[in-house]
């Protein structure tokens, strides 16, 4: 029987090696092994199981790239936003205070308990009446709307000044995070093959001819890098970690508040009879499916099948995240939190862990 990580995939950081070293190990492609042979309306659901952390952008590209590969000119559900809210809240309330201080947090435990957004009773709980006091109560400490005016004024100022003073949990969290999240970090160029249809179109050539592709992916020969920092809608670049933390509390705050809707993007090509490729902004960054059918009309099989998540760019061995890696000192004792903060600024999927550093590895 195979290991979860075997199945999954680990990260594994070795602090000051040089690249590739610094970062390594590919998840297996599940999607191009199991999707093959089956039926085209089947694909969003196995692509779901196996991709459970972010299921429901998996379910919604897979099933826009069936449909462009078909011909089916149908609007695409926005439904985004409710997920992407929800997935944005679990990383602040579940993976920051872990990896940020090596423990739970009774307040973080406290927000999550009470978070509307996250409540199980089947209600719709992302409307604007009911998160934004939430978020005053248990994130910010000010009102949302006025927070998110100083931030889209001056992003990454008024994000520190809202930290350095803030009486908040997750103020004082990022407070005492920031001497070492603060540092300039190297950025790989943003990831926005999605504002143009010929780069799709060129990236979808890419897929499809290099089997390896959707593991080590390249645009323009170059390591890109995604996340909720390079939306289409955006055009200040992350700098630090900590910029990266503000641009995710930053994109849950507009999700949570009337005109969220609007904030991710997400659409599909018809690359040829039978062929389709979809795209959506979701939480870690951009996802891209591409499908090819064995035939037309609704009895089509699956006859290939390539996914390319955001922790594949992110991750990547000669990418951004890698570059950070390799100019750790291992023998430095906060060695380890450096490597947490990394993580959980660029967020992957899967666990990690550091090489020598028994208590360092995540999930």
């Amino acid at each position: 029987m195979m290991s979860l990580d075997a199945l999954a995939g680990v990260l594994r950081v070795q602090p000051g090696a040089l690249r590739p070293a610094a970062l390594g190990g590919q998840r297996p492609d599940w999607a191009a092994r199991l999707a093959v042979g089956r039926p085209a309306p089947a694909l969003p659901e196995l692509l779901g199981t196996v991709f459970s952390l972010c299921s429901h952008a998996h379910r919604l590209c897979a099933q826009a790239a069936v449909a462009a590969a078909q011909g089916v000119d149908a609007p695409l559900p926005d439904t985004l936003r409710g997920e992407t809210l929800r997935e944005h809240l679990r990383r602040i309330l579940l993976d920051w205070p872990a990896l940020l201080t090596a423990g739970p947090s009774a307040e973080a435990a406290c927000a999550l308990a009470a978070c509307p957004a996250l409540r199980t009773d089947g209600r719709d709980a992302t409307r604007a009446d009911t998160m934004p006091d939430w978020i005053e109560r248990h994130l910010l400490g000010v009102a949302p709307a006025r927070w998110l005016a100083g931030f889209e004024r001056a992003p990454w100022q008024a994000f520190a000044d809202w930290r350095d003073a803030g009486q908040t949990w997750l103020a004082r969290l990022l407070r005492d995070s920031a001497a070492l999240a603060d540092a300039p970090l190297a950025a790989a160029p943003a990831l926005h093959v999605h504002a143009s249809e010929a780069a799709l179109r060129t990236l979808a050539v890419a897929m499809t001819q290099d089997p390896a592709f959707t593991r080590r992916p390249r645009l323009g020969g170059e390591c890109a890098e995604t996340g909720c920092w390079t939306r289409l809608a955006d055009s200040s670049l992350p700098r630090t970690a900590s910029d990266r933390f503000a641009a995710r509390l930053a994109e849950l705050v507009r999700l949570a508040l009337p005109g969220g809707e609007g904030r991710l993007r997400s659409g599909r090509i018809a690359l040829a009879p039978g062929e389709g490729l979809a795209w959506a902004e979701m939480a870690r960054g951009l996802l891209i499916h591409h499908v090819l059918l064995d035939s037309p009309g609704a009895d089509a099989r699956i006859a290939a099948c390539h996914v390319l998540a955001p922790t594949e760019w992110n991750f990547d061995a000669d990418g951004a995240v890698a570059a950070a890696v390799e100019k750790l000192d291992p023998a430095a004792p906060d060695c380890a939190r450096r490597v947490a903060l990394l993580m959980a600024a660029w967020d992957p999927c899967v666990r990690y862990e550091v090489a020598g550093v028994r208590e360092a590895a995540h999930a």
